[in-house]
C-alpha cells in the first residue's frame, strides 16, 4: 500500500489520540472534580475515550478491497494505545501537564 493511499488515516490517527482521547479525558476529570489525576489515570482515561472511535475502524471490515488499509488501521490503532499507556505520546503528555497547571 502506498503512503498516499493511507494519508488521511495516518493524519487522523496522529490527531485523534489527543483530540478525542485527551480532550474528553480532561473534560471527564474536570466535571468529576478531579484536580490532580496521576499520569497513569490520565493515560487510562485517554485510552478509554480514544477507544470510542473503534467502530469507525471497523466500517470497511468486510470489504476485500479494504483489507490492506484495515490491517494498517488496526495495527496503528493498537500502537497508538500502547504509546499513550507508556507515556510516549507527547501530545497526550502535554495535555496532562496543561490540565494540572490550569485545570
Amino acid at each position: 500500500m502506498r503512503d498516499d493511499e493511507k494519508f488521511e488515516i495516518i493524519r487522523a490517527l496522529d490527531l485523534l489520540p489527543h483530540i478525542t482521547g485527551a480532550s474528553w479525558a480532561m473534560l471527564w476529570f474536570r466535571m468529576n472534580g478531579v484536580k490532580n489525576p496521576t499520569k497513569e489515570e490520565f493515560r487510562e482515561k485517554t485510552v478509554e475515550y480514544f477507544s470510542s472511535i473503534e467502530p469507525l475502524m471497523k466500517l470497511f471490515e468486510n470489504k476485500k478491497e479494504f483489507e490492506d488499509i484495515n490491517h494498517y488501521m488496526q495495527n496503528r490503532f493498537e500502537d497508538e494505545k500502547k504509546l499513550i499507556i507508556n507515556g510516549e505520546n507527547s501530545e497526550v503528555e502535554k495535555r496532562h501537564q496543561r490540565y494540572l497547571d490550569y485545570g
